[in-house]
């Protein structure tokens, strides 16, 4: 398949589900990822859901309880293409950039090499570590570093999804940037050996 029928597909079984399931997903994901100790890194990247997205604000409230330095992506303005992280605080300015997003406005700002852990979303993933994201190559652009490393690769990327969007094979690009796991509302699929 095609990577915009896999997008409409997908999307349409997110949307399927009602607010019970979409709850449960979550609060098994955050169990999941207690289990697996994932939010034991000291700075942690996340994103708000959108959409029919598994929600992760569960999963960010447990990191910034635990005093952790969690955060959120800023799309840049019109013209570029890399992130950038800002820091969530008490006394933020929250506002919607031009896709509808809610961003924070945060003095402390970070490029994505500067994050331990990027939690990511995805339409969906495969066995093989590849990510179908919304097509519009932010996350791909900010981590094409990456592709060249093979030491001391920061963030540790981590797909979140429901288990539902995994398929067999994804078509892959030059530049897309494989995911070191994907945390569902089922298991935890990892893709590389840590470093």
């Amino acid at each position: 398949m095609d990577k915009s029928t896999i997008r409409r597909e997908m999307r349409a079984q997110r949307r399927a589900m009602s607010p019970h399931e979409t709850r449960a997903a979550a609060l098994r994901l955050l169990r999941l990822a207690q289990r697996h100790r994932l939010l034991h890194f000291r700075r942690i990247g996340f994103y708000l859901p959108m959409g029919e997205e598994i929600d992760l604000i569960p999963l960010l409230n447990a990191a910034l309880w635990l005093k952790r330095a969690c955060y959120l992506p800023v799309i840049p303005k019109r013209g570029a293409r890399r992130m950038w992280f800002s820091r969530i605080g008490a006394r933020n300015a929250w506002y919607q950039n031009r896709f509808g997003i809610f961003e924070h406005a945060a003095r402390e700002r970070r490029r994505a090499r500067q994050l331990d852990v990027l939690f990511m979303p995805l339409v969906a993933f495969d066995a093989h570590g590849n990510r179908l994201g919304m097509g519009g190559g932010y996350y791909d652009t900010s981590l094409a570093y990456l592709r060249t490393r093979r030491v001391f690769r920061k963030p540790k990327l981590i797909g979140v999804a429901y288990d539902f969007q995994r398929v067999a094979t994804l078509p892959n690009e030059p530049w897309d940037v494989p995911l070191d796991a994907v945390l569902t509302d089922r298991a935890l699929y990892r893709f590389r050996k840590e470093n």
